[in-house]
């Protein structure tokens, strides 16, 4: 191996003195934000988006501060589910973010893009920097839940986030679908090797409720939530149904308005991260 010389950007090592440096960087100084937790999924379509809006939707209800933080910037969401229309704007302090009509605290980059269906063909990097971006130049204010909209899997993206922010823990989103066990694994894995403590689990598409006779029907075959959740050792947060409801309100920008599903687990779950 050559000569450290100490620049660990360009150095493709992991030395010691790499894996001891804290990579963190400040907020804004007009931010002061309490709990940061992150919303992760080791493959796309399971969600994640939907459970970081119920997530941020839950911890209003209990009263908190809340702000959402969408890190998924090649398919961002999160203002459509708020029903938030208007751009974000810049002061002489910094960026602000976008305030939904619960009053949850919204940055997405659907938020500065002019034409909101423009696609994001940017590489790894430059949607890193974005997302750090939001980290260091928005004017947050007081927040006391900060939720993270991670893109799936364990690229550029989640290595930045980790890296850069201190996340105080993370919500692991899956579908009872094969795959499901080694999926969680790498998402538990990540997590262990960011030392960042696993929340819990939560389900979504877990099974879809007879309007008829009430009985729980699981679409995608016997759900193995609860026995994944105990061989990784990780709390099991909650079930969450297929809800024609639930799409129809997010579709619609209401998803504030939610009330066929219980969300107390969800604020149960901030009350013992304190």
């Amino acid at each position: 191996m050559a000569e450290c010389d100490h620049n660990c950007g360009s150095c493709g090592e992991s030395c010691g003195e790499r894996k001891s440096a804290d990579m963190r960087v400040k907020p804004h100084e007009g931010s002061r934000i309490g709990k940061v937790i992150a919303v992760v999924s080791g493959k796309g379509g399971v969600g994640k988006s939907l459970v970081s809006a119920l997530c941020a939707v839950a911890s209003r209800r209990a009263g908190y501060r809340t702000a959402l933080l969408d890190a998924d910037v090649t398919g961002p969401s999160a203002p459509k589910m708020f029903g938030i229309t208007e751009k974000a704007f810049g002061s002489e302090l910094g960026l602000m973010p976008a305030l939904s009509r619960g009053d949850v605290r919204v940055m997405s980059l659907n938020l500065l893009l002019e034409d909101e269906t423009e696609p994001v063909i940017w590489r790894g990097p430059v949607i890193s920097g974005a997302v750090k971006q939001f980290w260091t130049d928005v004017v947050w204010g007081d927040v006391d839940y900060m939720f993270i909209d991670m893109p799936p899997g364990t690229g550029d993206v989640p290595l930045t986030v980790f890296q850069s922010i201190p996340v105080d823990g993370i919500i692991i989103v899956t579908s009872p679908q094969e795959l499901v066990s080694m999926i969680v694994e790498k998402a538990v894995k990540m997590a262990k090797m960011m030392k960042v403590p696993v929340l819990g689990l939560v389900e979504n598409m877990s099974y879809a409720v007879c309007p008829d006779c009430g009985k729980e029907i699981e679409i995608f075959g016997k759900s193995d939530y609860a026995e994944t959740a105990k061989h990784f050792g990780i709390k099991p947060i909650m079930r969450i149904p297929i809800e024609p409801e639930v799409a129809r309100l997010a579709d619609g920008g209401r998803i504030e308005e939610v009330s066929s599903i219980d969300l107390s687990p969800l604020s149960d779950l901030l009350t013992c991260a304190k």
